[in-house]
Order: structure tokens, then sequence, then C-alpha cells
């Protein structure tokens, strides 16, 4: 296994799953105190929805804190101090690596779409 691969199954899989499957078939319902399970980061998800720096800023800073939701109830711990800025890359690249070809091409293009628009 590569070391971004070590560091998602230490970090991730115990929530996101060993082959990035979700913490829950039903990852769309919140659970009983209203947070939302761990969705899958596979082809199933939604990770590959989000471009490369809402999913950086999830990863280090939080939900609540990269989408602007103050009152956002979250498992998902902060990876800020844990985990330095190029192993979340490498670790979201690891992710992206296990994406078919169509989903990762997509997700190359919503990047470049993305960036266009900061741009603008």
């Amino acid at each position: 296994m590569t070391l971004p691969g070590i560091r998602a199954a230490a970090n991730c899989a115990s929530c996101h799953g060993a082959d990035l499957e979700g913490e829950t078939a039903d990852w769309r319902t919140p659970m009983p105190d209203g947070s939302m399970p761990a969705p899958p980061h596979d082809e199933t998800g939604h990770t590959w929805h989000h471009n490369d720096t809402l999913l950086f800023a999830i990863t280090k800073y939080g939900v609540a804190a990269a989408a602007n939701l103050d009152d956002y109830v979250s498992a998902m711990p902060v990876y800020d101090g844990i985990l330095s800025d190029e192993e979340i890359v490498a670790v979201l690249s690891y992710i992206k690596s296990t994406w078919p070809d169509e989903i990762r091409e997509g997700h190359d293009e919503l990047n470049a779409r993305s960036a266009q628009e900061r741009t603008r």
C-alpha cells in the first residue's frame, strides 16, 4: 500500500470504510444525534461532486468551517495539526485514484471550471 493509502487507512477508514464504502448504505439520512453518517468516497458517494479546494478545506478545517455552517453537527474530525497539507493532498489524491476514469475526468473538469470561476 502507498503512503497515502496508509494515511487514508489510518485516518479515514474507521468511518469511511476500508474500501471507501462509507459508514452506512443509507448515508443521506441523519443519525439519531443529527449528524450525517460518513459518506462513501468511492464512485457511489458524492465526494467527486466537490472541487479539490472544498475537499481540502473539509479535511483540514471540518465540514462546518469549510461550508460556513455555524450550527452544523458533524463527527468529521478536523485534521489541521494532525495531517500536513501535503498529507491531506496525498490522501485526497489516493481517494481519487480509486475512482473510475470517467468520474476522475469529470472531477478534473469540475476543478477546471472552479479555477476559472475564482479568476473572474
